[in-house]
């Protein structure tokens, strides 16, 4: 299947699903899901996967349904529909999503483990791979991109207070994003193109977190 963009009911699907999560509602629109938001997905994951997949991990369109057993928000479904190439979370992803808020792309790490956490402060102390870090978070910030995470309100643990990166060791989480409202982009093939130049400006990022940080030798919590 070759991807000509998100059906154009995708939006409108979503806008519903965030004012009724409910069973009902999803199965009344089970169709549309599969046609307008999934199957584009996947046609897309399809095609961008041959440039972004050797060498680095595999695509998958996320699951809708949530796992709520340990969550107070007991809505089924997730408002969204997420994909990725990654080889295990934390080392690194091409991450796209589409909404009722239109698309967003990401890259780096997304969550870390103990162990990959570890590796990512040991490179982000030397000046070699800090360094290089902080150059590719600065270039995508001037292009556009938010640079977010989890971070500790205090420096970790044996570094030093006035380390020239201490704000980047703070990070218990580092990743980039960027998105776009629902436009008519969303609904053509130029979608293709809008992701793939996205993912190509993230892929320093992203090579940086595989060489330096890596897939958890942990089991996955």
């Amino acid at each position: 299947m070759t991807f000509a963009g998100f059906g154009e009911h995708a939006i409108e699907f979503y806008d519903g699903l965030l004012a009724d999560n409910s069973k009902p509602y999803w199965e009344d629109h089970l169709k549309i899901y599969r046609e307008h938001v999934r199957g584009p997905m996947e046609a897309l994951l399809a095609e961008l996967t041959p440039e972004f997949g050797p060498d680095f991990g595999e695509g998958k369109v996320f699951r809708p349904h949530r796992d709520v057993r340990f969550a107070k928000d007991k809505s089924p479904y997730k408002t969204h529909c997420g994909a990725v190439i990654e080889q295990g979370r934390g080392g690194g992803a091409y991450y796209v999503e589409v909404s009722s808020a239109g698309l967003r792309v990401g890259g780096g790490c997304f969550h870390l483990q103990s162990d990959q956490l570890a590796r990512f402060r040991q490179a982000v102390d030397t000046d070699l791979h800090g360094g290089v870090l902080e150059r590719i978070l600065a270039k995508l910030r001037k292009a556009g991109w938010q640079i977010l995470g989890d971070t500790l309100r205090t420096k970790p643990r044996g570094f030093a207070e006035d380390h020239p990166r201490l704000e980047l060791l703070k990070h218990r989480s580092l990743y980039a994003v960027r998105s776009w409202e629902p436009d008519d982009t969303l609904h053509e093939r130029r979608c293709l193109d809008r992701v793939r130049k996205a993912w190509r400006q993230v892929r320093d990022f992203n090579e940086w977190a595989r060489d330096h940080v890596g897939v958890s030798e942990q089991p996955r919590r």
